[in-house]
């Protein structure tokens, strides 16, 4: 096997210089790099990360929580982080926290001891075992797509955070349901205590109200962000006296739910009843009706996630920042149009 001795005689350099053009440590003559790497190439050199780490204090690794892997949602969150880890030349260890609160805590234990660099994690709605742990051992850490109520020393977050915004594009969906005469608007919510269960329920709320509509508790139900819940809570809907002639959904699987439910109850979608989901997916162009939506920018999400991690792991005490993406309307049939627009516009 290949020593870095033996890169370094090929190229006709120190050794120094080679560990400095494989780590990044510090500048090199472009013709030397290249005489490096080339070196490498021929040679087959491949870096010892266990021994670079002993010195270096780092594994460039990053751990990665994220619970309902199988999502497509956040299967396109994972495709962000993995490719812009990898660009980076950090590898990925993943885990599923099952939006348990215990389990996400142990998980993310186990990844620090594994010696990752710092988590990205997709918290729990009870995230407060997770921050103890955080905070104590000071690990570096994003928080994507749900954010967390934990100021630090001043009025701002506490940790990074990464997600997109939630009311507004919401309140789209609302308006746009409204403009097309619908009164009586269902909204069928996530897991409550989840950030983004909060933000489109105040979006929610808040399209109702630019629509001059006013809010009736009876039309909010949870599904707890699940297909099986959606479809439970769907059913309670439309069991009301006077049930709703147009729903908002969530989240991606809580929309499969709220399909089955309409599709049992004999339900035509737009024509008894006209739906918009939060959340678009590669199959939504594929239903009948084709699903209007609001699309989430999951790979940019991830991305930006491991962006923000190793800006944090090269300034430690820089101050926290929360940063939002927008999203984005894809205007199909399930809404009731006759005639939708199919370019996505920024929301």
């Amino acid at each position: 096997m290949a020593t870095m001795a033996d890169v370094a005689r090929s190229a006709g350099v120190s050794v120094a210089t080679v560990s400095h053009v494989l780590n990044g440590t510090r500048p090199v003559l472009p013709h030397t790099r290249q005489a490096v790497l080339d070196a490498v190439e021929e040679l087959g050199y491949t870096t010892n990360t266990l021994a670079r780490s002993l010195v270096t204090a780092r594994t460039r690794s990053i751990g990665l929580a994220v619970s309902a892997i199988s999502n497509p949602y956040f299967t396109e969150i994972l495709q962000g982080v993995e490719a812009a880890a990898l660009e980076a030349g950090y590898s990925l260890l993943i885990a599923d926290p099952h939006d348990d609160p215990e389990h996400e805590r142990k998980v993310v234990q186990l990844l620090h001891e594994r010696r990752v660099d710092g988590v990205i994690v997709a918290p729990s709605a009870d995230p407060r075992g997770l921050l103890a742990y955080l905070g104590r051992h000071d690990v570096p850490a994003v928080f994507l797509d749900r954010l967390v109520d934990g100021p630090g020393s001043g009025d701002g977050p506490r940790f990074d955070q990464v997600c997109a915004d939630n009311a507004e594009p919401t309140s789209r969906l609302v308006t746009h349901l409204a403009g097309l005469g619908h009164r009586r608007i269902g909204l069928v919510a996530g897991r409550p205590g989840l950030s983004t269960t909060s933000e489109r329920i105040s979006g929610y709320r808040s399209g109702l109200a630019f629509a001059g509509l006013a809010y009736d508790g009876r039309l909010l139900v949870h599904g707890d962000s699940e297909s099986a819940g959606a479809e439970e809570a769907t059913q309670a809907l439309l069991s009301l006296g006077v049930p709703p002639t147009a729903l908002v959904t969530g989240n991606n699987a809580m929309t499969i739910g709220v399909l089955r439910a309409l599709g049992a109850h004999g339900l035509s979608v737009p024509d008894d009843i006209a739906l918009c989901c939060f959340d678009d997916f590669a199959w939504a162009d594929l239903f009948s009706p084709r699903l209007t939506a609001i699309a989430q920018p999951g790979r940019d999400i991830g991305a930006r996630a491991v962006h923000v991690l190793l800006e944090r792991l090269a300034e430690p005490d820089r101050p926290a920042r929360t940063v939002r993406l927008p999203c984005a309307f894809v205007h199909r049939t399930s809404c009731g149009c006759p005639s939708p627009s199919e370019e996505g516009t920024p929301s």
